[in-house]
């Protein structure tokens, strides 16, 4: 039996091939679009009785949520920390969960970037200046630390994310629906140990 071709049917594949590259192609820009975190640096500090967190993160946000935070929709950033003491016959003990969180901000009318931390507001000129402050966190107080045992290496994990669960609710149910929304960095681990205090002079 012979299956001719007609012109129409090969138009047809012709067609269906291009839709299918678009639709690739689509796909794939939507990929690129999406927003990446990574955390670079990791470092827990012993600091006037308490333990402290300096972190530097990589951001690489997707164009439609820059342009939201520029039309005043306010970005929440959110880094959580977790600290475990090991035990070799059960599961790892969990001494520590902090969050930390801070939201920025473009107002429309003063054309000013802030990036508040709780009730702290650091006016900035640009966004970039903006996005390098939420960056950058130095000094950041976990626990005390007399929660840590001298000399005993305890495990850590950190990450930062684009906390849309903060966002006003309309913006949340738009948020769930775009990718480009969806940004939370790997867990990057970390340990460290307590060193004893030395004698009083």
């Amino acid at each position: 039996m012979t299956v001719r071709t007609t012109p129409w049917m090969l138009g047809w594949r012709l067609w269906a091939v291009w839709l299918l590259c678009v639709a690739c192609v689509s796909v794939n820009m939507n990929v690129a679009r999406a927003s990446e975190a990574r955390v670079a640096r990791i470092e827990p500090l012993p600091q006037d009785g308490q333990l402290t967190m300096d972190l530097d993160v990589a951001l690489d946000l997707s164009r439609s949520v820059l342009e939201a935070a520029e039309h005043g929709v306010p970005l929440y950033f959110t880094y959580d920390v977790q600290i475990s003491a090991p035990r070799w016959w059960w599961f790892d003990k969990v001494l520590v969960q902090a969050t930390l969180s801070r939201r920025l901000i473009y107002n429309n009318l003063t054309q000013q970037w802030r990036v508040a931390t709780g009730d702290l507001f650091l006016p900035v000129a640009t966004q970039e200046d903006a996005l390098q402050v939420i960056k950058q966190v130095r000094g950041w107080p976990i626990s005390p630390v007399d929660r840590f045992e001298p000399d005993v290496r305890y495990e850590g994990r950190v990450r930062v994310r684009l906390d849309t669960s903060q966002m006003a609710r309309p913006l949340q149910l738009d948020a769930r629906n775009r990718g480009a929304w969806s940004m939370a960095s790997p867990w990057a681990p970390f340990d460290f140990s307590i060193r004893p205090a030395g004698p009083a002079k």
